[in-house]
C-alpha cells in the first residue's frame, strides 16, 4: 500500500530534520557528549513517534477498505512495528 505524506508526519520529520542540523552544529561546535545526547534521544524519540503514526494509519486504512482487519493485515502492521 502507497502511503499519502500526510502533514502532520511532514511536520514531524522536517522537525526531526531540523534537530539533526542542529546537533551537527553542537559536534561541529565541539558541545560535550551530556549536551548532544538529549538531544539524539529526542530526534529518537520523534522519529519512533512517526513510525508509530504510519503503522496506525496503514491499519486504519486497511479498516476503512475492509471494514474489519483480517489477521493477515494486523501481522502486517505488526511486523512493522517489531523490525524495530
Amino acid at each position: 500500500m502507497i502511503m499519502a505524506c500526510d502533514p502532520k508526519i511532514a511536520n514531524r520529520l522536517k522537525r526531526a530534520e531540523g534537530q539533526i542540523r542542529g546537533i551537527l552544529k553542537m559536534m561541529d561546535d565541539d558541545k560535550p557528549c551530556q549536551e548532544i545526547m538529549p538531544q539524539l534521544l529526542a530526534v529518537r524519540s520523534s522519529v519512533d513517534k512517526v513510525m508509530g503514526l504510519v503503522v496506525a494509519e496503514n491499519l486504519k486504512r486497511c479498516l476503512d477498505e475492509s471494514g474489519t482487519a483480517s489477521d493477515e493485515k494486523i501481522d502486517e502492521a505488526l511486523k512493522m512495528i517489531t523490525k524495530l
